[in-house]
């Protein structure tokens, strides 16, 4: 590993499709946190748009009014090259990652460039697995995926909760999301893509089986499970097919602390049987529609990316992680909460991990890595320093 991301560069974090929806809460919150030195700037392709948020940061901190602005299209190889090689760490919020996201990666691992996103999306992370993985150790780049609701609360959680486990024995942790949020054009757009796209995500998944190594000794896995009421929770758990169990799967395998066999189970969790029909129904309507073209526009249309929730609808919106984590004879029920896990929450989490890339000591590490790998303990104190809520619960 020869990390090429001197302190030599001229930003310290650059921010990536700053003017979109979540981009501008995530630069809201830099604005407001940035430590005393930092050096940072907002990235995007309309120099109008940027110029407006450069404005409105500066109503939060009059520093922001000299901020640089740096401008780059998600298609533009080159000024995606020159972004990367001008900064330390860049965060980007633009999705479908699939569609906007290649380039930027490669352009990361490439330079030495640590690289953090939004994706929630199977398929990118893979692939990018297989293009850039092996550069990116080579130049010292970290490139850490899934940086916000998707998948850090779930992927720390589950730090968090095996910490309380005894080491060297084999681990069992399940986990039951809640949430009442709303949700933008952009995850609507995300989430469609994701569910068109189950034959490129199965080749992806199996051609990054060829090239990822196995935990020598060590198993790691995250079965699928089935509908069921967990008596431990008092809730009914659907089974969510999403990224979360994949990027919690990879820290385990990755950090001996999670035994010599770990297994995780990921759910949703429903009060009520008759929501949990209807939450699955709904499930299943939706990936219906997403392999209909057609109907897949028409509900991307009504949904534009860049708009979501109020201000008002994300201060009312919560959630809610329960985890149960079994092994030598212990159980352990642990929760994570916090506010508006879409919006408000991502911003929150996307901004501590690029500050946290940019400015804390972390273990040695490069390549694709998790937030838990990349930055474990050092992120887990920043967001309870930032108000998400990480502990140790009752059995209810």
């Amino acid at each position: 590993m020869a990390r090429q991301n001197s302190a030599e560069r001229a930003y310290d974090v650059v921010l990536f499709g700053a003017t979109g929806f979540v981009g501008t809460l995530t630069a809201e919150y830099l604005a407001a946190h940035v430590p005393e030195g930092c050096q940072w700037a907002l990235a995007g392709r309309n120099p109008q748009k940027l110029e407006r948020l450069r404005e409105r940061l500066a109503g939060i901190n009059p520093d922001c009014a000299a901020l640089p602005l740096v401008l780059a299209d998600a298609e533009d190889p080159d000024a995606l090259r020159a972004l990367a090689e001008s900064t330390r760490v860049v965060a980007t919020t633009v999705g479908p990652y699939i569609w906007y996201g290649k380039a930027l990666v490669a352009a990361c691992a490439e330079a030495g460039t640590d690289y953090a996103d939004l994706t929630g999306e199977p398929e990118f992370v893979d692939l990018m697995f297989v293009r850039h993985d092996a550069r990116a150790r080579e130049t010292g780049a970290r490139i850490v995926h899934a940086c916000g609701f998707d998948s850090v609360p779930h992927d720390l959680g589950v730090y968090f909760t095996v910490q309380q486990l005894p080491e060297d024995v084999p681990l069992r942790v399940d986990g039951f999301v809640r949430s009442n949020a709303a949700f933008s054009g952009g995850t609507l757009a995300s989430a469609l893509t994701v569910m068109s796209r189950g034959l490129p995500a199965l080749r992806a998944a199996q051609e990054r089986r060829l090239y990822e190594p196995r935990p020598a000794g060590r198993r790691a896995r995250a079965p699928l499970g089935a509908p069921r009421f967990s008596r431990e929770t008092g809730v009914w758990a659907l089974p969510l097919p999403t990224l979360d169990p994949q990027i919690v799967t990879r820290s385990a395998g990755a950090l001996r602390r999670y035994g010599p066999d770990f297994r995780y189970r990921h759910y949703a969790a429903v009060k009520w049987l008759p929501m949990a029909i209807g939450g699955a129904a709904a499930a299943g309507g939706a990936l219906a529609v997403a392999q209909l073209p057609a109907a897949r526009r028409w509900l991307m249309n009504r949904y534009e990316p860049g708009r979501g929730p109020s201000a008002e609808r994300r201060a009312r919106s919560w959630f809610s992680l329960r985890f149960v984590g079994e092994g030598g004879g212990r159980r352990v029920f642990t929760e994570v909460s916090g506010g508006d896990p879409g919006y408000d929450e991502t911003a929150k989490i996307l901004a501590e991990s690029v500050l946290c890339l940019a400015f804390d000591e972390l273990r040695p590490t490069a390549g694709q890595v998790t937030p838990a790998v990349a930055m474990g303990d050092a992120l887990l104190d920043r967001l309870r320093a930032a108000g998400l809520r990480f502990r140790v619960a009752d059995a209810r």
